[in-house]
């Protein structure tokens, strides 16, 4: 039984999108404040322990039954000083912010939501509360992000069109997809730039769900984890460098965007926030930077770059259409899509070089009578069967476009000869992939594997059997 793998190992690949951000920026760089004060783990809360998971209390541990109450003053210090360090930092930069907020920790502080509303920051969802959904059930989850969306819109003023969650399952994204609301979202941690994710192996109900990828590296959160950040030199160090690396490449044609992670109690402290507003002075200082929301990064993405559906995708596509689209890429071999049907393909076969990866896997593991087949059932070139035009619309295009079509008669006899001589010596044809050849290179070729003992020339052929079934993969699916 085939299988399908849901993960996207492709992405972009080497031929990723201009992003086209405006003024011609090289890099648009976005920040982001997570407030979560008041909506950690708490009995206070209804949940059965204390929070544990990013504090100055490293290596903390829940308290199950009992209130933690270090640990709730450290998260009461970011809503009480943190986040105003930071509110006054981004405003006097005139920096625009997106905040992710836990609906449970706005709904406890309205100063510090009257603030952001009027600093004309996005207030974006962090859920109901910040809480780890690994071993929630499914129903569970999607409850708690209706009411996290009902509270926010009380609370704000209006419905959160951006979502990051943060401590996920595996179900966390299609769930908030599926809801429809949100003009982006940010649970991945897989690019640099914004995409487009329509959910395989999801079924087709849910729409097409932007993304902008977040990041764990470029993030405060590890002044308080292990091996993380000892000091703001190493924040800033670690931030100028990501920085100058984007900034150089969006200079070579390839510009991205830069996440900023921060939270109110840790980088608000003033041995951290330092740094910080040295990387808001080092950033300012360079032209071709667009600092912005991710609400203006949504926007712009779905205006130079709209939700376009493949038109073909060999991963999705059910065994008789496979087999019906791809089965001639090799000669008359149709066994070999059929089994390459069969391996776990995905997201990453939906290219030429990804699907033939799993056609020439299937070649090279056949039997070495098998792949003789293969051989056989191509042409001779400039042959009887072109002759009589027998040949497969493939292999007629092929051999047309080094001229093949269109040879001499000393031409003909020659190649007549050489295909004879040849046939006799190995048992099978000439092969060799005609596309971007001239006559006199196809000729030379000929001449020169002719006089290869069998086991290389088979070998050679089989080769040559693979980069042909490669360049009809191009004329079909993208690069």
């Amino acid at each position: 039984m085939n299988t399908r793998y849901v993960r996207d190992m492709r992405g972009y690949g080497p031929n990723r999108p201009d992003p086209k951000w405006p003024c011609g920026a090289r890099v648009v760089v976005q920040f982001v404040v997570n407030y979560e004060e008041g909506g950690e783990n708490s009995i206070l809360h209804g949940d059965a322990a204390s929070e544990a998971f990013l504090s100055e209390i490293v290596g903390a541990a829940p308290w199950p039954g009992k209130r933690h109450w270090n640990m709730e003053s450290i998260y009461e210090y970011g809503a009480r000083v943190g986040f105003w360090r930071l509110h006054r930092m981004f405003t006097q930069a005139e920096i625009p912010v997106t905040v992710y907020g836990v609906a449970t920790a706005l709904a406890r502080s309205p100063d510090q939501v009257a603030a952001m509303k009027d600093a004309g920051w996005e207030v974006a969802s962090h859920g109901l509360k910040w809480i780890d959904y690994r071993d929630h059930a499914e129903e569970d989850e999607r409850r708690d992000l209706l009411e996290a969306i009902r509270l926010h819109a009380e609370v704000v003023g209006e419905r959160p069109r951006g979502l990051y969650l943060g401590r996920t399952s595996a179900w966390s994204v299609r769930i908030a997809a599926a809801e429809g609301g949100f003009d982006w979202i940010s649970d991945t941690y897989d690019d640099e730039l914004p995409y487009w994710l329509d959910h395989d192996g999801h079924g087709n109900a849910i729409p097409p769900q932007l993304v902008i990828p977040y990041t764990l590296d470029a993030n405060d959160m590890r002044f308080a984890t292990p091996q993380g950040f000892n000091s703001g030199d190493q924040f800033f160090a670690y931030l100028k460098d990501s920085f100058d690396t984007l900034y150089r490449e969006g200079g070579e044609g390839r510009a991205g965007m830069m996440n900023i992670g921060l939270h109110c109690r840790l980088v608000g402290r003033p041995g951290r926030a330092e740094a910080l507003r040295r990387f808001i002075d080092y950033a300012k200082s360079h032209d071709g930077v667009w600092l912005a929301r991710r609400a203006d990064i949504a926007a712009h993405w779905r205006a130079m770059h709209p939700y376009q559906a493949p038109s073909l995708r060999p991963s999705r596509m059910d065994k008789a259409s496979f087999v019906a689209k791809f089965g001639g890429v090799f000669e008359h071999s149709p066994w070999i899509a059929e089994r390459a049907f069969e391996l776990e393909l995905g997201p990453a076969h939906d290219s030429a070089g990804g699907l033939h990866n799993a056609l020439a896997r299937m070649f090279r593991s056949a039997s070495e009578e098998e792949r003789l087949g293969v051989l056989t059932a191509h042409p001779d070139l400039a042959g009887k069967l072109a002759e009589a035009k027998r040949l497969t619309a493939e292999s007629t295009s092929e051999q047309a476009s080094a001229g093949l079509d269109a040879l001499t008669d000393t031409e003909r006899k020659t190649f007549t000869d050489l295909n004879a001589a040849y046939v006799e010596k190995f048992g099978f044809p000439f092969i060799i992939a005609v596309k971007g050849r001239t006559k006199d290179e196809i000729l030379a070729a000929f001449r020169t594997r002719i006089n290869n003992d069998r086991s290389e020339e088979f070998a050679t052929a089989c080769e040559q059997v693979e980069r042909i079934a490669l360049l009809r993969l191009r004329g079909i699916l993208p690069s």
